[in-house]
């Protein structure tokens, strides 16, 4: 039933637009506010580590309650914590700690609504009967479309009026995103086995870890994502504050990456099931990462660095869907609310460390210094697969089982149908949206 993709993929598509347009106004409103890079490190920090841990243990919570209602629920709440920062913050006043505890809530319940689509997607695309790689594909083509039209909105915005603005939108989007959810994507049952919740989570811990190419991926993620993070929630900022000299550079900058991230995501959409796997990972790696640090480092002419950002877009919009269509073949059904959400913890954990580290960095050591040792560490992680002889797996024909499959497919259940994502076809062979940002 190709009604439930698509209602998955307009809610997500929704919700997308409204989290990218934060990306640019929370860090604005708290630089504006605070006069403060490491303390807009912080409230990105308070917002993704509840995040990260519910990602690696909610993941039987899911199972039991229900992986639609918990994604609506989630939504919902998430619309009524980024409402009330504008709303506290026009009203009876808003301090600096009370906006600490609303993001902390709001990554808690941001946690719970991602970690439920992200098991949603693959059963949509298994009942809409779509090629795997071609579906997540379209799932990651709408997550850069969002980029490109999201941040350079919010920049307007945020120019025009105020941050508080963009924030009232993004609360919105939470709202229509819960009601898409709600009324188009089908629902299941929840869990009826009960099975213990210490032993549900062990059981993935232990499936990820027989997997080296999953760990091995999740690992260079952590870092990646580490180092993207600094990025967009302070290097980026405090380059469009003290370089450029408005937001609306910012939003360009998010903008532009956008742009070419959605051609990539048309492109790759059409040529990916003939395309290598490996080749289209370390390639988009390659070029994707490092090359915005180092440009932004530099200085000189933006059009420069908006032409660097452009190209990073473009290369690195064949790796998300590479990663999600490789973990929803290597992953069974029943295992899935796990194991995805204890991989993404695992690739996300950055996340948090990220926004701390370049806060402190930039404070400490300038913002070229910065950018110039984060796109270092990007390089050499992104190397690191030309090394390691695993990584090759990734290019295993896509309709051959892993190992410890038909093993787990015995495991703990979700109470949910047992239908199996059909796979990718015997074609050359992302976890989450986080890497792409």
């Amino acid at each position: 039933m190709k009604r439930g993709f698509a209602g998955l993929l307009a809610a997500e598509g929704v919700s997308f637009i409204g989290t990218r347009m934060s990306f640019v106004a929370l860090p604005w409103f708290v630089l504006v506010t605070s006069g403060s890079a490491a303390r807009t490190g912080i409230v990105a920090f308070a917002e993704m580590l509840p995040y990260v841990l519910v990602c690696a243990f909610g993941g039987p919570l899911l199972d039991r309650l229900g992986h639609r209602r918990v994604s609506v629920l989630g939504d919902l709440g998430s619309a009524v914590a980024v409402a009330a920062i504008p709303l506290l913050h026009h009203g009876p006043g808003l301090s600096y700690g009370g906006l600490v505890a609303i993001v902390t809530l709001l990554g808690t319940l941001r946690g719970f609504g991602d970690s439920a689509k992200r098991v949603l997607l693959p059963r949509t695309i298994a009942t809409a009967g779509i090629n795997v790689t071609r579906a997540t594909s379209l799932h990651d083509g709408l997550f850069r479309l969002s980029t490109l039209l999201g941040p350079p909105a919010a920049g307007l915005l945020v120019t025009a009026f105020d941050a508080t603005v963009v924030l009232l939108i993004d609360a919105a989007s939470f709202g229509v995103a819960a009601v898409l959810i709600a009324v188009l994507v089908p629902g299941a049952e929840a869990e009826r086995r009960h099975e213990p919740y210490l032993r549900a989570l062990r059981a993935g811990w232990q499936f990820i870890g027989r997997d080296r190419l999953l760990l091995g991926l999740a690992v260079m993620i952590f870092v990646t994502n580490l180092i993207d993070q600094s990025y967009s929630a302070v290097l980026a900022p405090v380059w469009a504050r003290d370089v450029a000299g408005s937001a609306t550079a910012l939003g360009l900058l998010f903008g532009l990456f956008g742009v070419g991230a959605v051609a990539g995501s048309l492109v790759f959409a059409v040529v990916a099931p003939r395309l290598p796997r490996y080749g289209t990972f370390v390639i988009g790696m390659l070029i994707g990462g490092a090359p915005r640090f180092v440009a932004l480092a530099l200085g000189g002419d933006t059009w420069v660095v908006y032409a660097v950002v452009l190209l990073a877009g473009f290369s690195i919009a064949g790796v998300n869907p590479v990663l999600s269509a490789m973990q929803y073949e290597r992953v069974p059904e029943a295992m899935r609310a796990r194991v995805l959400g204890i991989t993404l913890a695992i690739a996300w954990g950055g996340i948090p460390l990220g926004a701390l580290l370049g806060g402190w960095s930039v404070e400490w050591l300038g913002l070229t210094v910065s950018l110039l040792l984060f796109g270092a560490l990007y390089l050499a992680v992104t190397l690191a697969p030309l090394a390691l002889p695993e990584w090759r797996e990734m290019d295993r024909s896509a309709g051959q089982p892993h190992e410890d499959q038909q093993q787990d497919e015995r495991g703990s259940g979700d109470g949910e149908d047992d239908e199996q994502v059909p796979a990718a076809g015997v074609r050359s062979g992302r976890g989450g949206d986080g890497l792409g940002g």
